[in-house]
């Protein structure tokens, strides 16, 4: 079973506005821990006294990295670009015996399109195809057969060139999906290479996470 120490740094952590509130020194932690008691004891099933959480807030605040201290995004010299493509659809299929054939297929199938986006990435038991909407029907037809799990349509993926030494700096993707959840801006997917972040959102979430994301670029 969690301890209340456990389930409290849990709380925190899944929170961006907590996290930076209490790093700051803003959030105010016996009230704090007035409004998560109800939520603590529906979730360790048992009572949960106010000075028990106060405490293990105070143990989280104090080893929460100074805001001035923490590490900055650091772009890519002389390219901090910030790339859109649009019109993206998101494909889901169930991992099976075939998977590779399908994925070897689509690419040979997408050969002859050199300028439209199309990336496959394999989970335990998912793959997801990530193309470009014209291209749909090159997906459906390499992955036919295959079962559907999910799709999601005209989403935009915005691509972030970071330094490579970002690698060796921890926190750095949180870093900017917490700014991005800070305006309130939901992620649909997002993926990594070595010095590239791309994140995959909804057409509506579009303009407000470029506005975000462009302030990195230009810090």
């Amino acid at each position: 079973m969690l301890s209340i120490a456990t389930k409290v740094e849990q709380i925190v952590s899944e929170s961006p506005f907590l996290t930076e509130g209490m790093a700051l020194g803003l959030i105010n932690l016996s009230e704090l821990a007035r409004q998560l008691r109800p939520q603590l004891e529906s979730d360790l099933w048992k009572p949960v006294g106010q000075a028990a959480v106060v405490m293990a807030l105070r143990r989280v605040s104090e080893r929460l990295p100074p805001p001035d201290k923490t590490n900055p995004i650091m772009i890519a010299p002389r390219s901090g670009e910030l790339t859109t493509r649009t019109e993206l659809t998101i494909s889901t299929y169930r991992l099976s015996d075939n998977s590779n054939e399908c994925q070897r297929q689509l690419l040979a199938l997408a050969e002859p399109f050199p300028g439209m986006f199309v990336t496959v990435t394999r989970g335990v038991h998912e793959v997801l195809v990530v193309s470009s909407g014209s291209l749909l029907h090159i997906v459906e037809e390499a992955f036919s057969g295959e079962r559907l799990l999910a799709r999601v349509n005209n989403l935009t993926a915005l691509t972030l060139r970071l330094n490579p030494d970002t690698q060796k700096t921890p926190g750095i993707y949180h870093a900017v999906l917490k700014k991005l959840a800070w305006d309130k801006i939901s992620v649909t997917n997002m993926m990594c290479t070595f010095s590239e972040l791309t994140i995959l959102l909804e057409h509506s979430q579009t303009a407000p996470a470029f506005s975000v994301l462009s302030k990195i670029v230009s810090h």
